[in-house]
């Protein structure tokens, strides 16, 4: 018999709200899973019950189903097995899923998975350069894009979003996620979810999220993948738990836990962090699963002598499915018979994996998802084309723009450099899922359909081993008015396993761009990368610089619309560009020291000496084509919570946006806090002449500190600050919190209401 406490205490799986709360339909489901699950447990062997934690590689990413054979269907026969990774299309996925329901003797559903991060067919900008949107919108179509794809195909789960916060881009998988800022990265995460899910996960279109890697992940000591991050506890509550308690909040279906370890405690065997704090005081219900064969790397780590401990350890902290390792498959229905005391563990997790199947409607109806017919209809739609286009316009930033070089003047002759401007395959970024370069519409593409007088050239590309095509791209460029050259990384220099010790431009590309400065030509340079390059030297006398990530399937056709001035740009960036990769890691939001830094290099401060202070491109940069004036702050208080209202005029004759942003600090505090704190921030257009006011409602428990195991909100003075970057500040103001007292949530992940009037 199922000890129904266990099931409360873990996330109240009988009555099954915990990992899907504010949903619409978790106060009217009727169903009762929590009878249904305990039946099917009491009716579960052991074998069976372990069988449901087992997630298999179908085959990889670029090979889906290539392990579709006797030996894996026997498996699914017998219910050995309860996800498949990496299997794809409606037809094979029926086929599965009825083997699963109809062969097997309880007949449990598979959930079918796959690593859809920016689209399954339809390639959006890679999610770093979704975050440069600064707008949630945005985010939330794409993510709403990837799942209806995704569904049609018959995939259920997707492992994305990725919340890491990353403040070091020599990681390489600072291109997954929204960047360094903790509040930033809460809104996207909120907005990937709501993607994904939808209000309801079980309608149609809709696919299970999995918010990743639970935690601290993106703080890999020297920005190595995999390696173990050392974070303070206040740190860890205040910078890098935010998203993950955001996208708990928003109903995110399942969680991922993270390959590292935090102080040598690997957090795919983290009681403290996954058992107690995510699921006891979070109170989260959801399905947590593993990173790949992550549970039989603790064999590695060091905390585990073979496969049965390693899968205990990761039975014990509360995770519920093993992706890949089989170390629960071949090791734990043993351990389970010979400890009885492990049994409500895997009951535990077993009820987890099967109210994710529930909550998405497998027990309903299993064939649901995946519709040939409609695959064929929605993938890679003239609508889904559109969203992709207009998701990568609202991504690019612009960076740099000396003397009105951009837009480009028509008649312009244009000389276009560089052999990324032709690169089909680096716009889709790493992690492509079924993307394919024949979808892709490059720069050079774009460029030549429309009616710039372009000329190009191939240049050097970041691994070109010789540097012999310089001379006739300068050749190329002499013969222009302006010169578009196209540099950084490739896709592959990015993602997974992808980290670096200098991030520079890689190659000849360096060189070329000397040579083209000696050309005297105006240059206009765009970078290419899945992460900010230190490259302060490169760009020097650069007139315009323009950061377009990777811009998924319709960036080309963006790129000329923002170089042409058919659309003013806005994005912004959601981590600053050093100017060296000595000065990583780095953060605006960093404590002050008794020592600030001074530009007198007579004076000890808190710089180095070889640099200029501070990244060369702030987090929160972007420029446009229009000015704005920024005047008239009001502060007012409005109960507890305070408002903070701004007038913003467009003073140009051209229809742009504006990301206005709000930043505060705690200037006096019982722990030194950050100089600036992003709290707030709103995307907003404006028509010719516009004056509008964009107007902030913030809580306490929004300042609250981190403290001896609890968030303090602390009475006091709080500054606030508005602006176009958290350089660029246009109107302060201040306002005082009157009493003090405690908060529940992370500071960084309660969102803040915006009114645009």
């Amino acid at each position: 018999m199922i000890d129904r406490r266990r099931f409360v205490a873990a996330g109240a799986l009988l009555g099954a709200v915990a990992p899907f709360a504010g949903l619409a339909h978790a106060a009217t489901d009727t169903r009762d899973h929590g009878a249904m699950i305990a039946d099917l447990l009491r009716r579960m062997n052991v074998t069976e019950k372990v069988g449901q934690l087992v997630q298999l590689a179908a085959g990889r990413q670029k090979t889906p189903n290539s392990k579709l054979d006797d030996a894996l269907l026997a498996r699914v026969r017998r219910g050995d097995v309860g996800s498949l990774l990496n299997a794809a299309g409606a037809d094979a996925l029926h086929e599965l899923q009825r083997v699963a329901i109809r062969e097997s003797r309880l007949g449990i559903p598979l959930l079918f998975a796959m690593d859809v991060i920016h689209g399954y067919r339809t390639i959006f900008p890679v999610p770093l350069a979704l975050a440069s949107s600064w707008d949630p919108a945005t985010v939330r179509a794409a993510a709403r894009v990837a799942a209806t794809e995704s569904f049609v195909a018959g995939l259920h789960w997707t492992f994305s979003p990725m919340v890491d916060i990353a403040r070091d881009p020599r990681w390489g998988r600072v291109v997954e996620g929204a960047g360094e800022d903790p509040y930033l990265g809460s809104e996207m995460a909120r907005a990937q979810v709501l993607g994904y899910q939808t209000e309801d996960p079980r309608n149609r279109d809709a696919i299970l999220a999995c918010a990743k890697h639970f935690v601290g992940y993106g703080a890999a000591q020297g920005g190595r993948d995999y390696n173990s991050a050392e974070l303070s506890d206040q740190t860890l509550n205040e910078v890098y738990l935010p998203p993950f308690h955001a996208a708990a909040k928003a109903g995110c279906g399942t969680f991922m836990t993270a390959f590292n370890d935090l102080g040598g405690v690997p957090m795919t065997a983290n009681v403290d962090l996954v058992r107690h704090l995510l699921r006891e005081r979070w109170g989260y219900g959801g399905l947590i699963v593993s990173d790949w064969n992550a549970i039989r790397e603790l064999i590695d780590h060091g905390v585990a002598a073979d496969d049965a401990q390693a899968a205990v350890l990761a039975l014990k902290a509360g995770l519920d499915m093993d992706m890949a390792s089989e170390s629960f498959a071949t090791t734990l229905a043993a351990s389970v018979t010979a400890d009885k005391a492990l049994l409500p563990l895997l009951d535990e997790a077993v009820g987890h994996v099967l109210l994710a199947k529930a909550r998405i409607g497998l027990f309903d109806d299993p064939h649901r998802f995946g519709d040939a017919g409609r695959e064929a209809a929605e993938i890679l739609s003239p609508a889904h084309r559109r969203a992709a286009r207009k998701a990568a316009e609202r991504s690019i930033v612009l960076l740099r723009n000396e003397d009105g070089l951009l837009p480009l003047r028509p008649g312009t002759k244009v000389a276009l450099i560089g052999s990324l401007a032709d690169d089909k395959s680096s716009p889709l970024g790493p992690w492509r899922c079924r993307g394919e370069t024949g979808d892709v519409v490059t720069l050079k593409d774009a460029m030549e359909s429309s009616d710039i007088d372009v000329t190009y050239h191939p240049g050097v590309g970041p691994r070109d081993a010789q540097a012999d095509t310089i001379a006739p791209a300068v050749a190329t460029a002499k013969a222009a008015d302006v010169v578009v050259v196209v540099v950084g990384e490739d896709y592959d220099y990015s993602g997974e396993a992808r980290s670096y010790t200098h991030i520079g431009l890689p190659g000849h590309q360096t060189a070329m761009l000397e040579a083209l400065k000696q050309t005297g030509k105006p240059l206009v340079v765009v970078l290419m990368s899945g992460r900010p390059l230190a490259i302060e030297a490169a760009l020097r006398g650069v007139p315009a610089v323009v950061q377009s990530w990777f811009l998924g399937i319709a960036g080309g056709p963006a790129l000329v619309d923002m170089l042409t001035g058919k659309l003013s740009p806005a994005g912004r960036l959601p981590i600053a560009m050093p100017r060296d990769t000595g000065q990583l890691p780095m953060t605006y939001a960093e404590r002050p020291t008794g020592r600030r830094a001074e530009p007198d290099l007579s004076k000890d401060s808190s710089r180095y000496h070889d640099v200029a202070i501070g990244p060369l491109f702030a987090f929160g940069h972007g420029l446009g084509y229009a000015d704005f004036r920024y005047s008239g702050v009001a502060v007012e208080p409005r109960g507890d919570a305070v408002r903070i209202s701004v007038t913003v005029t467009n003073t140009s004759d051209r229809t742009a946006e504006e990301v206005v942003q709000l930043y505060l600090r705690d200037p006096v505090a019982s722990i030194a806090r950050p100089v600036k704190e992003l709290r707030g921030f709103a995307r907003v257009p404006f028509e010719p002449g516009q004056t509008r006011s964009i107007a902030f409602t913030v809580r306490p428990e929004q300042m609250a500190i981190w403290k001896r195991g609890e968030w303090v909100i602390e009475p006091g003075r709080i500054d606030c600050f508005i602006g176009a970057s958290s350089a660029d500040i246009r109107a302060s103001g201040s306002f005082t919190i009157a009493r003090g007292g405690n908060g529940r949530d992370p500071a960084a992940a309660i969102p803040t209401t915006v009114e645009i009037d």
